[in-house]
């Protein structure tokens, strides 16, 4: 499958199968996500598993899908504003590329942003110093939802003088 086509067909994905991911590939896509852009190799991410007690605390409507892994990616602040903005901009990148990697391996992903919530940020032990990007359901998916239709990009093009 070409990249452009990885892309394109990556959909959300709410309600999983229960079958395992093997760690071994799991740790693969972490790996791939790593070669994200990030500024001055920053490297700002950092990944919490959330074990079964944990998850039961958090309480997610859906149980984030019956996904059989689930894990935080935390982002370093920085020690100014802009270094913070950076950082958040580099793990979204991190999250994209483990998204696409996964999404490669049939595998699927539900972004949840739940953990930016200060008291599942405490559930978490997300240090005061980090952002929360994202918990992530991972997972084989019990569908294939139907692609959803995007703005052509003229409409969001302008060009300066």
């Amino acid at each position: 499958m070409s990249i452009i086509d990885v892309i394109k067909n990556r959909r959300t994905i709410k309600a999983f199968k229960p079958d395992p991911i093997d760690e071994h590939q799991l740790l693969s896509w972490l790996e791939a996500a790593s070669y994200a852009p990030n500024h001055k190799m920053t490297e700002p991410w950092e990944i919490v598993f959330i074990g079964p007690q944990t998850r039961a605390k958090l309480n997610h409507k859906t149980d984030f899908g019956g996904a059989p892994v689930v894990f935080a990616v935390i982002s370093k602040q920085g020690l100014t504003p802009f270094q913070r903005d950076e950082n958040v901009m580099a793990s979204s990148c991190f999250v994209q590329n483990f998204l696409l990697s996964a999404h490669e391996a049939g595998v699927g992903v539900y972004w949840e942003s739940m953990g930016a919530k200060p008291h599942n940020r405490e559930m978490m032990n997300v240090p005061e110093d980090y952002d929360v990007i994202g918990v992530m359901g991972v997972g084989y998916p019990a569908n294939d939802p139907a692609v959803k239709p995007r703005t052509p990009m003229a409409a969001k093009i302008s060009y300066l003088s």
